[in-house]
């Protein structure tokens, strides 16, 4: 029995981020929320020049996009995408744009996109550009993360969103679905509720609790430059990579602790 929402057209998560490095904690919450929508493909899309970030405090974009493109190889699923890939005129590159892009190139009319966020980048929203419209153009799956409260998204809406939104609880003697079902798929499900939704004018905003992965880029920078070890913090192969090419220490030589 497939999930309420999970329909038999494709469904497609964007998830984007500066990815430096990407972690265990991305790929978790992209298995957990890949499973829960029945998700046909995430594409992972590393920003080149990211909005509210200065891009030469960046580890370059090739970097980057190598370490995705690893961590992807061991999911059928993920996908690594050059949709914010480094242009010539090296202009900030915007979420509304890049959903903009992949909704036109849909091969079918009921094709389903959603964009897959944490609720700590969510809370953000209202500094993007063209947020309101942003909201209208697609659903969003919104990733819970230690110490946040998922209901604070209710406080990201414009307010005319907000008194107009619906919000549901989704239990699971709703839809039916007993926990001898769950068992059978991913290992990342079961730490998972049902999300809850809210309804918008033209979008649904679904959270996704339950994955608790307190890992975060900068702790695995510090961890380098610190000479402590980042075994499990980053998939093996993105670990090897960053040692061969001595990314986030000014000195690669060294015992590690």
């Amino acid at each position: 029995m497939l999930h309420p929402w999970i329909s038999p057209y494709v469904n497609i998560a964007l998830f984007g981020g500066t990815f430096d490095p990407i972690h265990s904690g991305h790929l978790r919450a992209a298995k957990a929320a890949a499973s829960t929508f029945g998700l046909a493909r995430v594409l992972f899309v590393p920003s080149a020049y990211p909005p509210h970030k200065h891009a030469n405090r960046l580890t370059p974009f090739p970097h980057r996009f190598a370490m995705v493109a690893l961590a992807c190889a061991g999911d059928s699923r993920f996908i690594p995408s050059l949709l914010e890939a480094p242009t010539r005129d090296a202009r900030p590159q915007y979420s509304v744009t890049t959903v903009d892009r992949v909704k036109r190139s849909l091969g079918g009319a009921k094709d389903r996109l959603f964009f897959l966020i944490g609720v700590d980048a969510f809370l953000d929203l209202p500094q993007w550009k063209d947020h309101r419209r942003l909201l209208d153009m697609v659903d969003f799956i919104v990733v819970s993360r230690p110490g946040f409260d998922a209901r604070k998204i209710w406080g990201v809406l414009p307010a005319d969103r907000a008194r107009e939104a619906r919000g549901e609880s989704l239990v699971r003697a709703k839809t039916g679905i007993g926990r001898s079902r769950l068992e059978n798929r991913d290992s990342e499900l079961e730490a998972c509720r049902w999300p809850r939704l809210i309804r918008l004018r033209q979008t649904t905003l679904h959270t996704l609790e339950g994955v608790h992965v307190p890992i975060a880029s900068r702790d695995i920078r510090e961890a380098i430059r610190a000479r402590r070890r980042i075994a499990g913090l980053v998939p093996p192969v993105v670990e090897k990579y960053i040692l061969k090419e001595g990314l986030y220490a000014q000195k690669a030589a060294g015992r590690w602790r």
